[in-house]
C-alpha cells in the first residue's frame, strides 16, 4: 500500500522508494544524527528500518513518510506516526517520531514536517492523543516538541525495553498532545 501524500509549504510526506534507502543509510551512518539514537550498525539494519516503515503502512495506512525538500532534497529523512512497539503505563498509544539528516537542521523542517503528520493523525485517523518520546538530554528534539505544543507528562519518564539496562540511552521522557489541545 502507498502510503497517503502530505504536503506543507515547503515539504512533501510521501511513499518509500527504492532509492530513498541510500539516503537513509547515509543518514543513519552519521555520529550527528544518532547521537541520541541507538546505533544501525550496517546497510542491511538500515534497510530494515525502511521495511518495517513500509510494514506499518500497509497494515494501519500510516506510519513513518519520507520527508523530500523539493528543489533542496530528495531525501531529508523521515517523520510520521506508528503503533509504540511495546507495553509501557502509556500504552498502547501511536507515537511521532522523526529523524533528519544533519545537513538539514536548523530550517524548521522537523515542527514543519511533524505538524502535518499530527494533522493527519488528529483530523485523517481520529486519534484522541499522539505521544512523542526522547533521551531527557536532546533538547533539539524536545524543543521540537514543545514546539508542536506537546507538553512532557512529568510522571512519565520510563525506560526504553529494547535498549541494555546500562545504556545511557535507556531512560526517555514522555510528551503527550491531545487533539483537544493540538493547533489547528
Amino acid at each position: 500500500m502507498n502510503a497517503p501524500t502530505l504536503a506543507t509549504a515547503r515539504l512533501t510526506l510521501r511513499s518509500w522508494r527504492p532509492s530513498d534507502r541510500d539516503g537513509l543509510w547515509r543518514m543513519q551512518s552519521d555520529p550527528r544524527t544518532m547521537e541520541f539514537l541507538m546505533p544501525v550498525p550496517d546497510r542491511t539494519a538500515s534497510d530494515a528500518v525502511a521495511d518495517r516503515a513500509e510494514a506499518h503502512f500497509a497494515r494501519h495506512g500510516f506510519g513513518l513518510w519520507v520527508v523530500e525538500a523539493p528543489g533542496v532534497a530528495d531525501f531529508a529523512g523521515y517523520c510520521g506516526l506508528v503503533h509504540v512497539p511495546y507495553t509501557e503505563h502509556f500504552t498502547p498509544a501511536v507515537e511521532i517520531g522523526w529523524r533528519f539528516d544533519s545537513a538539514y537542521w536548523g530550517r524548521g523542517y522537523a515542527t514543519e514536517a511533524a505538524r502535518a503528520a499530527l494533522d493527519f493523525g488528529f483530523e485523517k485517523l481520529g486519534l484522541d492523543e499522539i505521544v512523542a518520546i526522547t533521551v531527557p538530554v536532546n533538547l533539539r528534539s524536545r524543543a521540537v516538541m514543545e514546539r508542536l505544543g506537546m507538553v512532557r507528562d512529568e510522571n512519565g519518564d520510563f525506560d526504553l525495553p529494547s535498549t541494555p539496562p546500562s545504556h545511557p540511552l535507556r531512560r526517555q521522557v514522555l510528551y503527550r498532545l491531545r487533539r483537544s489541545q493540538a493547533r489547528s
